[in-house]
């Protein structure tokens, strides 16, 4: 067992869970200034375009795919990151290989504070 405030990416026990698309789900780590997404896409999928106030970075930590922002749409592979500004809408598509992608938002999204489905956000 971990101590508190500490986690593994591979641990999808020690989060929050969320299905926000079908193939598309991720585990959910707040904090009190920000939260972390660990966001897993089968491959082939899309997300759905949406917006939120909070900023958002993003880092693509296996696989590849689209990144959908301010009207780009932006190959992102393993290593790339980017910062999505607030109320900017975006989505990701992922490739052959599927994509996992982790997120980080400040402040955090309380609406990912608990389990459940959907992006929770405006759609575009």
């Amino acid at each position: 067992m971990r101590p508190d405030n500490f986690f593994n990416l591979d641990d999808l026990e020690a989060g929050t869970p969320r299905q926000l698309a079908p193939g598309i789900t991720t585990t959910i780590y707040a904090g009190e200034q920000a939260m972390i997404s660990v966001v897993r896409f089968e491959r082939n999928v899309k997300g759905i375009l949406h917006s939120h106030p909070q900023e958002q970075w993003g880092v693509c930590l296996e696989g590849s795919g689209l990144r959908i922002q301010g009207g780009l749409k932006v190959a992102v592979s393993k290593g790339d990151f980017w910062r999505t500004p607030g109320d900017m809408p975006h989505t990701m598509e992922s490739g052959v290989d599927g994509l996992v992608v982790l997120d980080i938002f400040a402040p955090p999204r309380w609406e990912y504070e608990t389990a459940g489905s959907g992006f929770a956000a405006a759609e575009s």
